[in-house]
């Protein structure tokens, strides 16, 4: 008995090592590559002549900034935090809409053969069109930057989420549409027995691209509308020649961007777990 009870802190300890061990080996790789990224820059913008501030040098000018993101002081003079929450309020709107819309329209152009060719041609053609494009139309339409940015983030989205949906349903196996005439299902039985767990994974694709594209837009967008905004913010820091200020929501950008694409993937994985496993 007392052997087995002074085997267990040494199971307990070598299992700890081993997780360490391996948590170690997904760390290692981009933490080496953040140094010698670090390195690169501090080396390159500690030449003569250069423009832009080294690493060092960015975290001392926005010192006030890193460690107090929630301040607000009233106007578009607030902490990152804010301008962040308020561009994600914008994009949460906007993409749910695009995904609202695009999945049913989706599953109209994958199910029906005449709705696709009548609708096909004109979405191949409206998806091409640069996300800041819309957004003359937009404000001559509602008269508003709020509103007209969520429809640039809408008709952004959009169009990777419909045709991925569509896709998905018009690449559902003949073999489970012979067995829902066999059984007799109705549309609704087999709209959610059968079309739908096909097309999960299908769908859930064009999710994760419109994500993208929705945060890539409100941050284009909000340059040009103002106000509060992370895109408004870097381009307000520009005219004021705060490159530093840049820097730092460039990087808040990019880890928001991150944490979208990484949420939609987890819920993904929670409303269709085999898909993603054999993915």
């Amino acid at each position: 008995m007392t052997a087995r009870l002074d085997a267990r802190p040494k199971r307990n300890h070598q299992n700890l090592v081993s997780m360490l061990g391996k948590q170690a080996k997904v760390l290692y790789p981009p933490a080496i590559a953040l140094l010698i990224f670090l390195v690169i820059w501090q080396v390159l913008t500690s030449l003569p002549g250069a423009t832009l501030p080294t690493p060092i040098q960015t975290v001392e000018e926005t010192w006030e900034l890193i460690i107090n993101p929630f301040f607000d002081n009233g106007g578009n003079d607030k902490g990152l935090f804010w301008q962040v929450f308020t561009s994600l309020q914008r994009v949460a709107l906007g993409y749910t809409l695009a995904a609202i819309v695009g999945i049913g329209l989706g599953i109209l152009i994958g199910t029906s053969t005449f709705m696709f060719r009548a609708l096909d041609p004109i979405f191949q053609v409206l998806r091409t069109v640069p996300p800041l494009a819309w957004l003359p139309i937009s404000l001559a339409a509602f008269q508003q930057a709020n509103p007209s940015a969520i429809f640039v983030i809408f008709i952004t989205a959009i169009w990777p989420i419909i045709i991925n949906t569509a896709e998905g349903v018009r690449q559902i196996p003949q073999d489970y549409n012979n067995v829902a005439r066999v059984l007799r299902l109705s549309r609704t039985e087999y709209f959610f027995k059968i079309l739908m767990p096909a097309t999960v994974p299908y769908i859930f694709t064009g999710l994760r691209i419109g994500i993208g594209l929705s945060w890539l837009a409100i941050v284009a967008a909000e340059m040009l509308i103002g106000g509060v905004g992370i895109g408004f913010f870097i381009w307000d820091a520009w005219n004021s020649s705060r490159i530093s200020d840049i820097i730092i929501a460039i990087i808040y950008v990019g880890l928001v961007g991150l944490l979208l694409d990484w949420l939609v993937g987890q819920v993904a994985k929670l409303v269709a777990p085999e898909e993603q496993k054999q993915g």
